[in-house]
């Protein structure tokens, strides 16, 4: 039964109820993105399958791992106390801060601006905390602004540290090294070994039956860690290192990724596989953008050791660099033939609409077309090509490794993917969860009620909701993210995503909601400067970003305050 006090307020819960569905949805659009930016950008994995991968880990970070933040949002950014005997006005408020953040997250989105939305939920807080007159907790506090603000300074360049880090060791043990595959091979199972570690590590900490590391007992957690890692170090040689021999050095482009636990059986001369693939070359070239076309590397002449490899069957293909284009009326040109058509990638209408598009609706091949088209438009479209010259310039000015020694980290890199979409999951669905659970609980308990454990049905839909708005409308910001700040690479996007992921579990354990967009740019920059050149860094798409972090708070926090101020004061009859 609903207490009088509240029941007349059943249209404030209702359209929170809308506005967190939007807020999600536009979280996982905006957000989730950021999480598998840099494998669609680097060619390991495609937009359906992050898509796939992406509706899981986000739902499995939400629900498992996300109560904790969630607090942060609920109680933490504007005084409660204002609101003491008017639980209405406190589900207004928290109603006007979910649909500012929804309005802003999805306009942002829609344009392709990568913003945080961390900082559109506390900002919305902020404008209902100034529309209704209530604190703002602006010390140094756990879970006020300041110390939330701080961790956006923060946060992007400890990402970029640990990135770095990561990519330098990669970089100057294996990338470098001359007889670079020979190396990888030899230090791959130990990469897949520390990154099974870390997100054990992190499962550890962040499991709800361990609210801190002393009461799960560090003993029992390092036993856990080195366990893990001696487990994957033994997967690593017992089945990826056959499966890489076969691949990379016999170059047997028959083998696939489910031939992994085949193991040793394929280093017989003809091992017993299932489903063998078709493809005509064992490796795909992970620079190569939706037009066929490499730009990393054209100005890396210096490095011969990455042109060819002692140990290997194949070489990388030579890097040239694109002849000057013949001037006119130079004679030359009239006999020069025309450069072939380059490869062009089809975008959903022409793919799915065009060829029905003349059929009666009484056919079901035109129905089946649009429907193929609405659920399938988002993860069918081209995020990897940038036909921009001052882009083109900034990808040859990254240096271009073997393309075998880049498949090697293409498993670590969709495991660090991973641990990120978890740990956006885990720190991230407050901002939509938040409001929505203190305008719920407060109607039911007819009382002011920010108190209250987050129901676990809120995670589940709001995991869900995660998936889906990158499935539907994440392209956008992986667009916006993956190439467009320095060139990708298996290797570069493993290291950003571990680093970033580093960076998010650590401030989800303190209960600081940080942006996962801002570790994830951060982490870019750090492994974009690894290359030693300021050019091979895109510091105009940088500030781009960095605009769309400026004008978050505020614009989130107007709309919202002036909706909770008109609310406020509209007469009535």
């Amino acid at each position: 039964m609903i207490p009088a006090a509240t029941a007349k307020y059943d249209w404030i819960l209702a359209i929170t109820t809308i506005a967190f569905v939007v807020s999600a949805f536009g979280n996982g659009a905006n957000d989730v993105a950021n999480a598998y930016a840099t494998s669609v950008a680097a060619r390991t994995l495609n937009m359906a399958t992050a898509g796939v991968l992406a509706v899981f880990t986000e739902f499995i970070g939400a629900v498992a791992m996300g109560s904790r933040v969630t607090d942060t949002i609920k109680n933490g950014i504007i005084g409660i106390d204002r609101f003491e005997g008017k639980p209405g006005a406190l589900m207004l408020a928290m109603g006007c801060a979910e649909i500012g953040s929804a309005s802003w997250l999805m306009l942002a989105t829609r344009m392709g601006w990568p913003v945080s939305t961390t900082q559109t939920i506390v900002g919305a807080l902020i404008g209902v905390g100034f529309a209704t007159q209530s604190s703002i907790s602006w010390g140094w506090a756990d879970g006020s602004v300041s110390q939330v603000a701080a961790s956006w300074g923060i946060a992007p360049l400890v990402a970029a540290g640990f990135s770095a880090i990561i990519f330098g060791t990669v970089k100057y043990s294996v990338l470098e090294r001359r007889d670079s595959l020979k190396w990888g091979m030899f230090m791959i199972p130990y990469y897949l070994a520390i990154t099974g570690a870390i997100l054990a590590l992190f499962i550890v900490i962040e499991a709800p039956t361990a609210p801190s590391l002393e009461a799960f007992g560090a003993g029992k957690a390092a036993g856990i860690i080195v366990g893990v890692f001696v487990g994957c170090l033994f997967i690593g040689y017992a089945f990826f290192i056959p499966y890489f021999k076969r691949r990379l050095i016999m170059n047997d482009s028959r083998v696939r990724f489910y031939h992994i636990p085949l193991g040793p059986l394929l280093l017989k001369a003809n091992p017993p596989l299932y489903f063998p693939g078709k493809a005509d070359q064992a490796v795909v070239s992970y620079y190569e953008d939706a037009y066929g076309e490499v730009r990393a590397g054209q100005n890396d002449t210096e490095k011969e050791n990455v042109l060819s490899n002692a140990d290997s069957v194949t070489a990388s293909p030579d890097i040239k660099a694109k002849p000057n284009p013949p001037q006119i009326g130079n004679d030359e040109e009239k006999t020069t033939p025309a450069a072939p058509p380059r490869k062009r990638h089809i975008e959903p209408t022409e793919r799915f609409i065009d060829p029905v598009r003349h059929l009666s609706w009484a056919n079901p091949q035109k129905t089946y077309g649009y429907l193929k088209w609405f659920f399938l438009q988002g993860v069918t479209r081209d995020v990897v090509s940038h036909d921009s010259p001052e882009l083109r310039a900034i990808h040859a000015r990254a240096h271009r490794y073997d393309d075998r020694v880049e498949h090697l980290w293409t498993y670590c890199q969709v495991v660090s993917a991973m641990m990120m979409s978890i740990a956006h999951g885990s720190n991230d669905v407050a901002n939509a969860v938040g409001p929505w659970a203190a305008v719920y609980s407060t109607f039911h308990a007819g009382v002011v009620d920010t108190d209250s454990p987050t129901p676990v049905w809120f995670l589940v839909v709001a995991g869900l909701l995660l998936g889906l708005g990158f499935w539907f409308y994440g392209y956008h910001i992986v667009r916006a993210l993956g190439n467009k700040i320095t060139q990708m690479s298996p290797t570069r996007g493993f290291s950003v995503e571990l680093g970033a992921a580093i960076t998010v579990m650590l401030a989800s354990r303190l209960g600081l909601p940080v942006s996962t967009t801002q570790c994830l740019t951060g982490a870019s920059m750090g492994v974009a400067l690894m290359n030693y050149d300021l050019g091979a860094v895109n510091w105009k798409q940088l500030g781009f970003i960095f605009c769309g972090w400026v004008l978050t708070l505020p614009c989130a926090g107007l709309v919202s305050g002036l909706i909770c101020l008109l609310a406020l004061n509209a007469p009535h009859l």
